[in-house]
């Protein structure tokens, strides 16, 4: 192979050849030979500023040929040799920027980027014969962009000023697969460190809006969900403005989000809490002004979009609320348990006050399962599930539930329901959390079992029975023998 140097002379006088006439397959080849030689470490860095002048006056006259053509209706061989071309060119420029901060600040300063954007913005609306021609620049583009700004701060800057949302909104529409993941080594690379801050501005919170609608719409797109999970919920300012911009449905595929990655914390897959505190008390707040829409729903026979908000909302406070330390401070946030008794105690008597979706329904056969598949089944056993959490070793917690009488309630809730599997063991779980260390508690509840207003029938269907030893009430496993 011949040296550097040698390769370097050809390659100027090549490239400047190229520009300003009309493009042959013979230039098709000399731009191949230009990237497989920018493979070399060695050739990249000892490449000359004037290489990177000439390859960036052939992209320039590439974009304006491209744009061009296009609104002549060019020949198909016309409009191939400059696709060709166009994704040759990129290809050469990523390679050239591997591991190069100097080649990467040559090529920002010498103005790749906004020529660049301009040949990826016009790439998705070309009327072409072969769909695959634009993609493939599209993809070594973007490819090339990723490169840029891996490493390279300055780089990353200029491209996010200069590249979105633009080309984020530009490059969306062809449905292609084969650029996804490029897309999003791109976007990941740019959203890192300093960068997402700049997500705060209004321009690029449409952006975040529009990725949180693609995970709705397609949520096999690993990319975008990955970029959420990622990049925008370390900010809780960004995830607080698109959860009220963003669709009733679009609101519960952010929480469906928020949800896995509670589970994966606790697979042990990350160190630490990936939902912030101020996301958690949001929320929270959030659940706490509109969890009374879901009464609605027990006169409704479609369920209404804002309360299938309200109950994800639930689900996700239960799992922030299961032992994940650094959320347990949800067990202080003002009036959230009161707000959750409350509301269990509206639902229950709605359900005994008329036939809907919150009565208690113990046929668990196929014709008398009805309701199961509605979105507010285990509604009422989630909300008991989440009082059992806020009072888990909280003595204040304990005391007020007693206060509002909700420990008749808890136990009006010991029976089996089809419309809320499991909710009699979630009953037992929150009376044994509420009678734990608490003698108040536990005199309530012998007072409601010697008055009558609690008994402990359905507490032994389950095989449990409530026993009294030295003054102390205690729920304890039935004996076979009972």
């Amino acid at each position: 192979m011949a040296a550097p140097s040698e390769n370097m002379l050809d390659f100027e006088t090549e490239l400047n050849e190229m520009s300003g006439g009309a493009f042959t397959q013979n230039h098709l080849q000399i731009i191949q030979n230009l990237t497989k030689a920018f493979r070399e470490q060695d050739f990249r860095a000892n490449a000359e500023k004037t290489v990177f002048q000439n390859l960036v006056k052939v992209l320039t006259q590439l974009s304006d040929e491209i744009r061009a053509l296009d609104q002549q209706s060019p020949a198909a061989e016309s409009m191939r040799l400059r696709l060709q071309l166009t994704a040759e060119c990129f290809r050469s420029q990523r390679n050239a920027a591997v591991q190069c901060a100097r080649n990467q600040c040559l090529m920002r300063d010498l103005g790749f980027i906004p020529v660049s954007l301009t040949v990826l913005e016009a790439l998705p609306g070309l009327q072409v014969e072969n769909a695959a021609w634009p993609i493939e620049a599209l993809r070594c583009g973007i490819q090339f962009l990723g490169n840029l700004a891996v490493g390279n701060q300055v780089c990353k800057d200029d491209i996010w000023k200069h590249c979105f949302p633009r080309l984020f909104f530009a490059t969306q529409r062809p449905a292609d697969h084969g650029r996804r993941r490029p897309r999003s080594s791109m976007v990941s690379t740019l959203l890192d460190g300093t960068s997402a801050a700049c997500v705060q501005n209004r321009e690029h919170q449409e952006l975040a809006m529009r990725v949180i609608s693609l995970c709705q719409r397609q949520p096999e797109l690993d990319w975008a969900v990955l970029i959420v999970t990622q990049h925008f919920l370390k900010s809780s300012a960004l995830v607080e403005t698109m959860f009220v911009g963003l669709e009733h449905q679009e609101r519960v595929t952010l929480l469906e989000l928020i949800t896995a990655q509670l589970g994966e914390e606790e697979e042990g897959a990350v160190e630490g809490c990936r939902v912030p505190p101020r996301l958690a008390r949001f929320l929270a707040s959030h659940f706490q002004e509109r969890c009374k829409v879901v009464l609605s729903l027990a006169s409704q026979s479609a369920p209404d979009e804002e309360a299938l908000t309200v109950m994800r909302l639930l689900d996700l406070l239960c799992e922030m609320t299961s032992d994940h330390k650094k959320l347990m401070f949800l067990q202080d946030h003002p009036d959230l348990l009161e707000t959750t008794v409350e509301l269990l105690r509206e639902v229950h008597a709605v359900g005994k006050a008329s036939r809907n979706v919150f009565t208690v329904v113990q046929d668990f056969s196929a014709g008398g399962a009805g309701p199961a598949s509605h979105p507010a089944v285990s509604f009422k056993a989630h909300l008991v599930r989440l009082i059992g959490n806020l009072c888990h070793a909280h003595t204040d917690n304990q005391n007020k539930v007693r206060e509002m009488d909700g420990l008749a309630l808890i136990l009006d809730n010991c029976n089996i329901d089809s419309n809320n599997p499991f909710i009699s063991q979630w009953a037992v779980f929150a009376i044994r959390i509420l009678l734990e260390h608490n003698r108040e508690n536990q005199e309530m509840v012998r007072a409601l079992e010697r008055r009558g207003v609690a008994d402990d029938s359905s507490l032994r269907d389950m095989g449990f029975r409530l026993e009294e030893r030295d003054g102390t009430l205690l729920l304890k496993p039935l004996r076979r023998d009972h």
